[in-house]
């Protein structure tokens, strides 16, 4: 799985350099100006039977959003996502949080001004010796403000002989 990871970060790092060389144009319009590279704190509650183990997740994330069009944008998106264990778990368990790294591209569309849809699928690997990886998928919408912010709002799944769920939020400067 390392390997598979360190081959994805050195893929993505070449394709995002060799199109930043092109990237031009205002950050203050989500559909001018090419490619936009943005990085957010995020937050989220579990949800569903996760919410029985974990009481809060709390990370961050970097996204690269590729124009399609003047209102659509491909994604990709990494990050690394911790889901603090209850407080009378956390004994039983012998941990106070679950590490993961979700690995996401998907769809952005732009409806009006700077509200956007967004829906994203992929991978998500566990931090915990032997946690494996799951599938992935979210779906959200949001806003980009002038400036470079923007603010989003997703419900997140994990599948994998089970739903971990997540409803979360994503403040984030887009550049």
């Amino acid at each position: 799985m390392k390997k598979l990871l360190l081959t994805l970060a050195i893929l993505g790092g070449i394709t995002l350099s060799s199109f930043a060389q092109s990237s031009t144009g205002s950050t203050s319009s989500p559909a001018k100006g090419g490619i936009k590279f943005s990085i957010g704190a995020e937050g989220a509650i579990p949800v569903g039977d996760a919410s029985d183990i974990y009481n809060a997740v709390i990370g961050g994330s970097i996204k690269c959003d590729f124009p399609l069009n003047a209102s659509t944008f491909i994604t990709l998106d990494a990050g690394y996502n911790s889901f603090m264990i209850k407080s009378d778990l956390k004994d039983a368990l012998g941990q106070s949080s679950s590490g993961f790294i979700p690995v996401k591209a998907g769809i952005k569309y732009y409806s009006a001004g700077g509200f956007f849809l967004e829906g994203q699928v992929g991978s998500v690997f566990s931090t915990q010796n032997g946690g494996g990886n799951s599938f992935a998928w979210s779906a959200g919408f949001g806003y980009t403000f002038d400036g470079g912010f923007e603010a989003g709002a997703r419900y997140e799944a994990w599948t994998n002989g089970g739903t971990i769920g997540q409803a979360g939020l994503r403040l984030a400067y887009r550049f």
